[in-house]
């Protein structure tokens, strides 16, 4: 994994410093179309899947999240409020005009195809998930209030949701309330649930 992240490194770096593809920007052009911005978007796809899919299941699906969403969530990671060392330095390294553009960049892109069965998938949806849908819409399709969840990934889930739980989580007091009165088998039967859809 170690590899692979300093590849990813180097790759942007070569990106950086090769010839652009388009036009150079003088002031104030398209930040999308920068080298400095395209070699960043790089490094997010080495985790989070250059094609939409993470490289591993603990990486949550950001294609296709909802602007405002993502856009909260890159804040926070920049202030700490939620704390991941990978991701709020990543957050960090992207400058203040850029927010904006790198929420759309990813709430633009279509939510990748499922890559087969899914295993952990529930049939039946679990008592009590009507509330979820208050703030992540119907089905679950996630929306400004609350991301998506329909087709997340299981293990992505499950952990979010014991991070809320257990209060590691504390960028969402009313997610970490919820989740702190749902027993851990509920709240895996809920992530094998919405990972199936």
């Amino acid at each position: 994994m170690r590899t692979r992240i300093v590849l990813g490194a180097l790759a942007a770096l070569l990106t950086l410093g090769a010839p652009a593809n388009t036009a150079e920007v003088a002031g104030g052009g398209d930040i999308a179309t920068e080298r400095e911005f395209i070699a960043k978007m790089g490094m997010c796809g080495q985790c989070h899947g250059a094609n939409g899919t993470p490289v591993r299941p603990g990486i949550p699906t950001i294609w296709g999240q909802d602007q405002a969403y993502l856009m909260k969530q890159i804040q926070d990671f920049r202030t700490k409020a939620r704390d991941a060392e990978l991701m709020t330095w990543a957050a960090i390294t992207i400058h203040e005009p850029e927010l904006p553009v790198v929420a759309s960049f990813f709430a633009t892109k279509a939510w990748p195809a499922r890559r087969g069965a899914t295993p952990a998938a529930a049939t039946q949806r679990p008592n009590g998930m009507a509330v979820c849908e208050a703030c992540h819409q119907l089905n679950f399709a996630g929306g400004a209030t609350g991301p998506r969840l329909a087709g997340q990934n299981y293990e992505y889930l499950v952990e979010a949701m014991r991070k809320f739980a257990d209060g590691e989580r504390k960028n969402n007091p009313e997610m970490a309330q919820m989740m702190a009165s749902v027993t851990p088998a509920n709240r895996e039967a809920m992530a094998r649930y919405l990972s199936g859809l």
